[in-house]
């Protein structure tokens, strides 16, 4: 009796430590394999200039770039560590933002830097390709947020179609980019740049709150 009774003791104690290292484990096993990456903060609908006929209507903020490329910008964002919104109404107005954390302040710099150049050089590289079409662009300055933004505007046109203008903002929080892109029918003098630096700073400082 002696020897059964030693033996479903030494049994026990085993169960209860096997059961107390489940317990202690099981959580941080459960913790890293449902971790996901936390997405920067976004512009929320009401962030943007507001549209005289209707309200904006936001996406789910999505990890990844967008399906098509916003205009101006193809080629130039990479998809590690980026997320996008993208935002519209009920007429032809719409815009996108677009996030990227870098993986250091130097490479975030960079990304600007590239940013920039490709919006600025985008009416010349268009009228490369579209004959008979116009184009111009307008460098609306900076910004005094985190560590700068930058807004511009582009127009584009062909014959016997309405002509398109676009805004971009540009900036940078840390390592953190964003780029937002507003669009609609019409001309860069109709564009709503005073509201669109407003909006632009907004999504630089929503970046890492």
């Amino acid at each position: 009796m002696f020897r059964r009774t030693d033996t479903a003791a030494t049994l026990a104690t085993a169960l209860v430590a096997a059961a107390t290292a489940f317990v202690l484990t099981a959580p941080a096993s459960a913790t890293a394999a449902t971790a996901t990456p936390v997405p920067p903060g976004f512009l929320a609908g009401t962030d943007l200039p507001p549209h005289p006929g209707s309200a904006w209507y936001p996406g789910k903020i999505t990890k990844g770039l967008p399906e098509f490329a916003p205009f101006c910008l193809d080629g130039v964002l990479p998809a590690a560590g980026s997320w996008h919104r993208a935002f519209g109404t009920e007429f032809d107005t719409g815009a996108v933002q677009v996030s990227v954390r870098s993986s250091s302040a130097s490479a975030a710099t960079e990304l600007v830097g590239r940013l920039e150049r490709k919006v600025a050089a985008c009416a010349a590289d268009w009228l490369r390709t579209t004959p008979g079409g116009t184009a111009s662009w307008e460098d609306y300055g900076t910004l005094p947020v985190e560590e700068g933004a930058h807004v511009y505007g582009v127009h584009t046109s062909v014959p016997d179609s309405e002509p398109g203008v676009h805004l971009y903002g540009i900036g940078r929080d840390g390592s953190t980019v964003t780029v937002v892109k507003w669009g609609e029918m019409g001309n860069l003098s109709q564009a709503p740049v005073a509201a669109f630096k407003k909006t632009t700073t907004t999504a630089v400082n929503k970046l890492n709150p």
